[in-house]
């Protein structure tokens, strides 16, 4: 008897501790929309490092024309990341600004720093310095408007268009990531055309650049070479990777964008009431 019962304990204490309750912000399978091939950019550094950007069309579709027609022509390879502006940029295209646009891609773009339909779906509950409100479309990209337009705001990690003085727009040869502390005063100043979803890190952590006050590598050496980038789509579908995003328009990303704004305990002692958007960027991932 006793034997029995020592086994059962054993067999018990043995047995795996049953899956937590969801939570109301857990997502379901299909809250997870994949990210199309030709809204994927792909950008091999030396190295066999990888940076997966998602591309913005329908918020600067002149600008992701143009990069597309970039990547397909294979403007970048051979070209190199130039300027690492600590708490600020990463910077890569040409450095020596010489080098031609291929035919019909336009060198002076419309500015696409705004626009005049704000569509998110959610909202927060402060506004911040920068803008009246702030919160998410339905297909995963932070927003924020001031009430008459609607602009993407440079968070960590969003893509932009490097350009001259106005009325220079940039053409999307030369583009930075952000990968510092949000620079929000760029917002509605520069175009963004997108986001690294993946290989942040190969970019916040190079070396810091030292020229002009404004993180460009003094010398050619220290640039650090661009292998290949190309659009998802125009790989061979095996070798094709995959994300997706988390849809923003269900009771779940509310709830997600609620427990942001209220982190509980045990290590949140008090709740915020409030997140920036920068701070509530919607989460991706590969598809598993």
């Amino acid at each position: 008897m006793l034997t029995a019962l020592l086994a059962a304990m054993l067999q018990a204490s043995a047995a795996p501790a049953p899956p937590p309750a969801p939570k109301p912000s857990d997502p379901l399978p299909a809250d997870w929309r994949a990210v199309p091939d030709d809204e994927l950019l792909v950008m091999t550094l030396a190295g066999e490092r990888r940076v997966y950007i998602r591309l913005a069309p329908r918020y600067t579709p002149v600008h992701v024309a143009n990069i597309r027609k970039l990547a397909a022509v294979r403007w970048w390879d051979g070209e190199s990341v130039y300027r690492v502006h600590d708490n600020y940029v990463v910077q890569w295209g040409d450095p020596t600004e010489k080098k031609a646009l291929p035919a019909g891609v336009i060198a002076q773009p419309p500015a696409e720093y705004d626009w005049p339909r704000y569509d998110a779906v959610t909202k927060l509950t402060r506004t911040d310095p920068y803008s009246t409100a702030a919160g998410h479309s339905a297909d995963g990209w932070p927003l924020a408007t001031n009430g008459k337009v609607a602009w993407l705001p440079h968070c960590y990690g969003m893509v932009g268009v490097a350009r001259d003085m106005a009325p220079s727009t940039g053409s999307g040869g030369d583009l930075y990531a952000v990968i510092g502390h949000a620079p929000r005063h760029l917002d509605r100043n520069i175009a963004i055309v997108g986001r690294v979803l993946e290989g942040i890190e190969h970019l916040s952590s190079l070396p810091r650049g030292t020229e002009g006050g404004l993180g460009l590598y003094k010398e050619a050496s220290q640039y650090l070479p661009i292998v290949s980038v190309r659009l998802a789509s125009d790989l061979p579908a095996a070798e094709r990777p995959h994300f997706q995003y988390r849809a923003a328009d269900n009771v779940r990303f509310a709830a997600w964008v609620k427990a942001r704004e209220n982190r509980e305990p045990p290590f949140f002692n008090l709740p915020s009431g409030g997140a920036d958007i920068c701070n509530a960027m919607p989460p991706v991932r590969r598809a598993p």
